[in-house]
């Protein structure tokens, strides 16, 4: 289901450029959107998007993966900076393999990682090759 199928609010309804749109959108209208990676290969959709409290940024789009009917799916902490919206096909792009993502460091429903960790960050940034990069949640730098 896209985007635009769950604005219940006529967010995006609009044609003209006057409101909300690929610029700024609605959190609650992105979880369930489907990602796919450049080869146009299924990735999974997102459950869950993580707000990093201390910057008021998004830190990770958490993406399930694999499974049927949830059995055995698998979550991704995905960095939000690798997500790019594809307005035409109203679904995301990740720039990553599917067997790599099958290898990317993961967790279930019932056992999520401490995101404020600096070992799991690194882990993540590493992953994603974002070292450097803002995706690290609550670091000293960020907090006031």
């Amino acid at each position: 289901m896209s985007y635009m199928e769950r604005d219940t609010l006529g967010i995006y309804k609009s044609g003209d450029n006057d409101g909300p749109g690929p610029a700024l959108m609605g959190a609650g209208t992105l979880i369930g959107n489907d990602v796919y990676n450049r080869m146009d290969e299924s990735l999974g959709d997102i459950k869950e998007i993580m707000l990093d409290m201390h910057t008021g940024k998004v830190a990770y789009a958490v993406l399930s993966f694999g499974g049927i009917l949830t059995m055995g799916e698998k979550l991704f902490a995905v960095p939000w900076e690798r997500l790019v919206l594809d307005t035409v096909n109203e679904r995301f792009t990740l720039d990553i393999e599917k067997e790599q993502l099958k290898n990317a460091p993961g967790f279930d429903k019932d056992h999520w990682p401490d995101m404020r960790s600096p070992d799991w960050n690194s882990e993540i940034d590493a992953f994603y090759r974002m070292s450097g990069s803002s995706s690290s949640v609550g670091s000293q730098s960020d907090r006031h």
